[in-house]
């Protein structure tokens, strides 16, 4: 599956504009782990892209990702990348086996983390955050409180990555990077 088929299953859909900057964010921060262990960063980034594409049709952890699995099927999406993004479900633990798998689980609940810092400063950017913010934040359970630190938390685990030397820099500078695309970029704030 090519990015741009990736994308219009994106926007037929998802109708959620937060929503499709979350699967950006998802892919931005699949690539840089796919570039730090030297795997496609092109697979790696559309699996982050898809893998909230049902959310809004199927919204509770019982469906998805689930049974938006058929549908990736059709549109052509290879086996193994479904099987990742199965992998990101509450209901697979037992399924996460591969770098990516484990990557992909990681990255999801962060990135919300990490817009949320990002929107809560007056200058709506994300390169004005740091680490030493999202640590803050990550301590306050009522921020973000959607956002679950214990996946996370047991994805860098998974991974064999400390959280605080290396997954939360490398997804951040992921995001940062692309700020303007995530609509990050404090333009307009």
């Amino acid at each position: 599956m090519e990015r741009q088929q990736a994308w219009d299953i994106v926007c037929e859909f998802v109708q959620s504009d937060s929503l499709r900057k979350h699967m950006l964010s998802v892919e931005f921060a699949m690539r840089a782990y796919a570039e730090h262990y030297g795997e496609d960063a092109d697979s790696w980034g559309l699996i982050g892209l898809l893998h909230d594409f049902d959310w809004e049709i199927h919204p509770t952890l019982e469906q998805h990702p689930m049974d938006g699995a058929p549908i990736l099927r059709e549109r052509g999406l290879d086996e193994e990348g479904i099987r990742t993004i199965l992998s990101h479900g509450p209901l697979a633990a037992d399924d996460r086996i591969t770098l990516r798998d484990k990557a992909l689980y990681a990255v999801d609940e962060l990135t919300g983390l990490i817009t949320a810092t990002a929107l809560v400063r007056p200058s709506k950017n994300v390169g004005d955050v740091e680490v030493k913010s999202i640590r803050k934040k990550w301590k306050d359970k009522a921020f973000a409180a959607g956002v679950d630190r214990s996946d996370v938390e047991e994805g860098c685990a998974l991974l064999g990555v400390d959280l605080w030397e290396f997954h939360i820099p490398l997804v951040l500078k992921a995001m940062q990077d692309r700020a303007k695309e995530l609509g990050l970029d404090g333009v307009g704030a």
